[in-house]
């Protein structure tokens, strides 16, 4: 009816536009969208599911990748909504695409889903600040593992904690007597990468250690191998904290080929716990990140806030740090301890 009277035309003349029936002139059409357009006005679905409730659906935004972080999360999600009772949604993003976000989510509240997931968005913005997403959510929505991409009235967070994971797995290195540790970076669009950065940096300071120069890779084995080239030909370098194990995995294979004996020469902390970390050589000492659990307590939050609008939100629960502790960790070699220094 609104958007009938603030275009000037008829009810039936705003279901032919939205049906893209014929007989509707092109004046009239763009009156009609940009009358929607301006009020909020969402059709089909979502129209429906005002008329007779909530659909009883859960839109996902992901990014499109078979990496295994944003992989187990989504396979988190997906077990987590089956036992909520709901339907679920599921839109890809693409890596690159600035207005991804926008327009999954966009995609989702047409099909009138009763709340969205964001998940591990990275920020496309350009700038650093963040994505800016410019679209109107009258839904709760569930972050995980990033700031949330735009203004909603009852946004969540989970899968917080990443900068504690990677300031435990570098103080590990610490403890053991090295003097710093070296960092192999995630790309740093990437929210997951900045908190792994931050912790690294958060333990060294505290310890009032030296930080090392950054190595920045792209979440991949090969990069890893890359980097290592890198680090081995410096002989001051004693640990390294990769940012997944992937990248460490690679990392330790160009430390062997260069004569650098892992943990002999060089200790290496992976993050994540992939399923092969244990069985590569030597066993690698990586973070578990708890993607079932996380997904499992953000989704008990998200269906309480759909259920609930008017009650306080849950509690979010605190995210564990789960170190692995293999053969891929040791002392520094004699002379290079922090103890050496002092």
């Amino acid at each position: 009816m609104d958007v009938a009277l603030l275009a000037g035309v008829s009810q039936k003349t705003v279901s032919r536009v939205f049906n893209n029936e014929a007989y509707v002139s092109t004046d009239v059409r763009r009156r009609v969208l940009a009358a929607a357009e301006e009020l909020g006005y969402r059709r089909n679905n979502a129209a429906r599911a005002l008329a007779s409730g909530r659909t009883r659906s859960i839109g996902v935004v992901t990014l499109g990748t078979a990496l295994y972080g944003p992989a187990s999360l989504l396979m988190g999600v997906e077990r987590a909504v089956r036992d909520t009772g709901y339907a679920l949604r599921v839109v890809n993003t693409v890596e690159g695409d600035p207005t991804g976000i926008a327009g999954a989510v966009d995609s989702l509240l047409d099909q009138g889903v009763d709340g969205i997931v964001i998940s591990e968005p990275i920020d496309e913005s350009g700038n650093g600040g963040g994505p800016e997403v410019s679209v109107r959510v009258d839904v709760p929505v569930l972050v995980c593992g990033a700031p949330p991409p735009f203004a909603a009235p009852n946004v969540l967070a989970a899968g917080v904690g990443a900068d504690l994971m990677a300031r435990t797995v570098t103080e590990h290195l610490l403890g053991l007597g090295h003097l710093t540790v070296h960092h192999l970076a995630g790309p740093q669009r990437w929210y997951a990468a900045r908190d792994r950065l931050d912790g690294w940096r958060a333990a060294l300071a505290a310890h009032d250690r030296g930080e090392p120069p950054l190595v920045e890779g792209d979440w991949s084995a090969a990069s890893g191998y890359a980097a290592g080239r890198e680090l081995a030909s410096d002989p001051d370098v004693t640990a390294v904290f990769a940012a997944n194990d992937d990248m460490a995995i690679g990392l330790i294979r160009a430390l062997t080929e260069a004569g650098r004996r892992v943990p002999d020469d060089v200790s290496v902390v992976g993050f994540d716990d992939i399923p092969v970390a244990a069985y590569v050589t030597p066993p690698l000492t990586t973070v578990r990140q708890p993607f079932d659990a996380v997904a499992q307590d953000g989704l008990k939050r998200l269906v309480h806030a759909i259920e609930h609008p008017q009650a306080d939100p849950l509690a979010a629960r605190e995210t564990p740090v789960d170190l692995i502790v293999r053969a891929s960790t040791a002392p520094p070699p004699r002379g290079f301890g922090a103890s050496a220094h002092r």
